[in-house]
């Protein structure tokens, strides 16, 4: 263990002392102390409800602190709001992201931005920063034909034109493939190489110990360890985070794959739109019991095999896709679930879930569908 307060010259980037939040009935987060040393990528560790929100939150100005002091590069520092912190030099990039699908990437980071700029230059400036850091992305494409590690990339750009000294990322790879999340490293590092500090959020602790510095373990909303990621494991650290050894788990018996559940035979579709990928030929059987596999990387098709799948885009002929020996092809999401298909889409929010709505809402929803 570590309690590491400084940055090697004496001055850390971000420190937090005493910082304490509270709501109705609960306390968020109870005498915190956090400092963040230049060109580190620190890990904010927590079960869910540990605070780690709520923390970074006070950081990036959406909500202030009951208690406590914040400083910045030494000097006292209290944003009022978000666009404050980008001032500082604080960026944010978050879990859920907050795009216009109807608009293209160039429009959406323009929303982002606190001063205006002429398309032309911005779209200068998008590509130069993609160029540097390797962010694979055309500038002019739709909101709506992206996959979610390209929406990501969006949000990534908009905070690096802002210069920023300290970049919060939530949760960054919780929906990304293992490629996805290997270039995002790589952006990550060359960021932090350059004197950028990062504070990482993630529940994937092995990614904690491959591509963090040190980490601060929130319990409770109390900070209960400080380490370095690098000298503990992914077990290690997790037992921190709930206070408990973890028990061995009881390996069950593999059983043999049953029938055919799900057959798709001859499976081709035009693409949706100038960005889509379409489908040819492809067959597949998924058994009983079985857990199926489909790779590829981000913008190879599996969108629009999962939107054929689910029945979201409706096959040719109805004895494409069969479930139980049942011709479904040409039947949509509601049928479909009638045999016992059901599909969680890669864009949850939005998608997915309608997030006014409660538990309860959602599932009447669909028992109604």
């Amino acid at each position: 263990m570590t309690n590491g307060a400084r940055s090697r010259d004496g001055i850390a980037r971000l420190e937090l002392r005493g910082i304490t939040k509270a709501f109705p009935g609960v306390i968020a987060n109870s005498d915190v102390h956090l400092s963040v040393k230049p060109g580190e990528i620190h890990a904010l560790l927590g079960e869910n409800g540990a605070g780690k929100s709520t923390l970074v939150k006070m950081i990036y100005g959406i909500m202030a602190p009951d208690s406590g002091t914040m400083q910045w590069e030494g000097q006292d520092y209290r944003a009022s709001n978000p666009r404050a912190a980008r001032k500082q030099g604080i960026g944010m990039v978050f879990q859920h992201f907050s795009l216009f699908e109807a608009m293209d990437v160039v429009e959406n980071i323009a929303l982002g931005l606190d001063s205006a700029i002429s398309r032309s230059a911005l779209d200068r400036e998008i590509r130069a920063v993609m160029d540097k850091y390797g962010l694979r992305l055309d500038p002019r494409r739709i909101i709506a034909t992206l996959s979610v590690g390209e929406r990501q990339r969006i949000e990534i750009v908009r905070a690096l034109l802002l210069n920023p000294r300290l970049l919060i990322m939530d949760e960054p790879t919780s929906v990304l493939t293992p490629q996805e999340v290997e270039d995002l490293f790589i952006t990550l590092r060359r960021l932090a190489s350059e004197g950028c500090s990062i504070l990482y959020i993630s529940h994937k602790l092995h990614e904690i110990v491959e591509l963090c510095d040190r980490a601060t373990i929130l319990r409770g909303g109390k900070v209960v360890a400080t380490c370095d990621p690098r000298k503990e494991t992914p077990r290690s650290m997790g037992e921190m985070m709930i206070g408990s050894d973890f028990a061995d788990p009881a390996r069950g018996s593999v059983s043999s794959a049953g029938p055919v559940r799900l057959a798709v035979r001859d499976l081709s579709l035009p693409k949706p739109d100038d960005f889509g990928v379409a489908l040819q030929s492809i067959s597949f059987d998924v058994h009983t019991g079985e857990i199926f596999g489909i790779a590829g990387v981000a913008g190879n098709g599996q969108n629009e095999l999962l939107d054929a799948l689910s029945g979201e885009t409706l096959a040719a002929r109805e004895d494409v896709i069969a479930i139980d020996k049942n011709a479904v092809g040409r039947f949509g999401p509601t049928k479909r679930r009638a045999h016992g298909l059901c599909a969680v889409p890669e864009e949850r929010n939005g998608h997915a879930a309608i997030g006014n709505f409660t538990l309860a809402e959602g599932w009447g929803l669909i028992r109604k569908a």
